[in-house]
């Protein structure tokens, strides 16, 4: 009986500390990458920071898709980035450079799925944050790509706010 008992407590205290189990999930894919406007990585190797930087914002994009009800599937196609900032050469080193003049900007289609696979809502989107030093609240201030989540943690919200799920 007592092993019932701290089984089923061990069980429950699984699926509690499990978030993911009962949202929707994201796939992204990144089309035609070589022609993105700005993905440059200054003094890093290509692949190496094009990998990094893609696997950060699909995760972000995951995280995102978290929020939304059991079962939907949003699926992200980029065929753009411009990442804020530039990166300019300085002497033998290239340094990305933010300022207020290269702002962020992305552009994606995306479907929404249900469980069935049916599409909800679809979209092609050009976003920019024209004001992305401007706001006082950056909660990625000091994570990497934090202007590009925040503009993105924007369009969703906007795009989703009335599916969204409070948690």
């Amino acid at each position: 009986m007592k092993q019932s008992i701290l089984l089923i407590t061990l069980l429950s205290a699984g699926f509690l500390l499990s978030p993911s189990a009962f949202a929707a999930s994201s796939e992204v894919t990144w089309t035609d990458y070589k022609s993105y406007r700005d993905i440059d990585p200054g003094n890093e190797g290509r692949k190496s920071f094009r990998e990094r930087t893609f696997k950060d914002l699909e995760k972000h994009f995951a995280k995102l898709a978290e929020t939304l009800p059991e079962g939907q599937v949003l699926k992200i196609d980029v065929t753009d980035v411009d990442l804020a900032g530039d990166t300019n050469a300085a002497g033998i080193h290239r340094t990305r450079i933010i300022k207020q003049i290269y702002s962020p900007r992305m552009n994606f289609s995306y479907e929404l799925l249900d469980a069935k696979g049916n599409v909800i809502q679809s979209e092609e989107v050009s976003i920019r944050d024209m004001n992305f030093m401007s706001g006082s609240n950056l909660k990625y201030r000091s994570k990497s790509l934090g202007y590009e989540k925040k503009m993105l943690d924007d369009w969703f919200k906007d795009t989703f706010e009335a599916i969204i799920i409070e948690k």
